[in-house]
């Protein structure tokens, strides 16, 4: 029984000790440095109250700095910086030039949002190794929607200039247009996806929104199954559809016109004979006229591996 007892005992104690680790938000050294928010108030009023607006600032949402340390859950104790009277850069930590590392300032706030699931695959993602912050894109005091500096799509814009300049071109997915957000497609805190997007492939992301081009088909067209972006760009084109060549050029990257009768794609013969000859060849010069099934056809006959109407 005295074996059993002193099991217990230290079981019970060890519980106990554990317990009290996890109600204490911070040890009695860095305790011993807090001053409070109240105190911040005093000397930087314009930023409580941007802070007090923003969704660190309230109370109500849990693990939020407002129902901890306030400002000191991220800037750290403040008492040594109120000893030199507000001295910049002693006894306080503060975002910005004074913090040159990247992943010491995502540093803090993986601190409260490591748990979050889309914050999982941060430390893969392209952002992180480009030392790009949280500060980059959020506003720590104040801001839109998730503390945003500026709206989508023009808080990406801001450093994918060029993806802004495909955007503008006359054929684009609506982003500009708000009807789209780069976010529906790119996993902006990582992912295991190519170029950060949300999903496996790129196949697999394009028939989130395009599922007919999925299939199955009966005759299946092989550079739609490999890759979408063989024919398309994602972002912007000045040729239909997003292509990324014109037809009947796109076409000819893989064919030729040898089965094609008065090779229309390599003379301009068709402006001779009669009025009739062979003019309905010349119109729009495209393979689509004709092969307008070019993602798969569902046709029986061996036509139908030609993805004609």
């Amino acid at each position: 029984m005295g074996r059993w007892h002193s099991i217990f005992f230290f079981a019970t104690l060890a519980i106990s000790l554990a317990g009290a680790v996890l109600i204490l938000p911070r040890d009695d050294a860095e305790s011993a440095g807090m001053v409070g928010t109240e105190v911040c108030r005093l000397c930087h009023p314009d930023r409580y109250k941007s802070y007090a607006a923003s969704i660190h600032g309230k109370k109500v949402v849990p693990g939020n700095p407002a129902a901890h340390d306030g400002c000191e859950s991220c800037h750290g104790p403040g008492a040594a910086h109120v000893e030199h009277k507000g001295e910049k850069g002693v006894g306080i930590s503060a975002f910005g030039k004074r913090i040159s590392d990247a992943r010491e300032k995502s540093g803090r706030c993986l601190r409260c949002h490591e748990d979050f699931n889309t914050l999982a695959s941060w430390d893969m993602g392209r952002h992180r190794r480009e030392d790009v912050s949280c500060d980059n894109c959020h506003s720590i005091h104040s801001g839109g929607p998730k503390n945003l500096k500026n709206a989508l799509p023009d808080l990406c814009w801001s450093c994918h200039r060029v993806v802004r300049a495909e955007g503008n071109k006359q054929s684009h997915h609506p982003v500009k247009e708000r009807r789209i957000a780069c976010n529906d497609c790119h996993n902006q805190h990582g992912g295991f996806g190519p170029k950060m997007i949300k999903a496996d492939t790129v196949n697999e992301l394009c028939y989130t929104c395009h599922a007919d081009k999925r299939g199955p088909h009966f005759w299946e067209h092989p550079p739609v199954e490999e890759n979408c972006r063989t024919c398309h760009t994602p972002h912007g084109s000045n040729h239909a559809k997003l292509l990324v060549r014109k037809p009947p050029q796109l076409c000819q990257s893989c064919h030729n016109a040898i089965g094609h009768p008065g090779s229309i794609y390599t003379n301009f013969e068709t402006f001779r004979g009669s009025a009739a000859s062979g003019k309905n060849r010349m119109f729009a010069r495209s393979c689509l006229n004709c092969h307008s099934n070019i993602h798969g056809s569902m046709g029986p006959s061996t036509r139908g591996g030609r993805f004609v109407r």
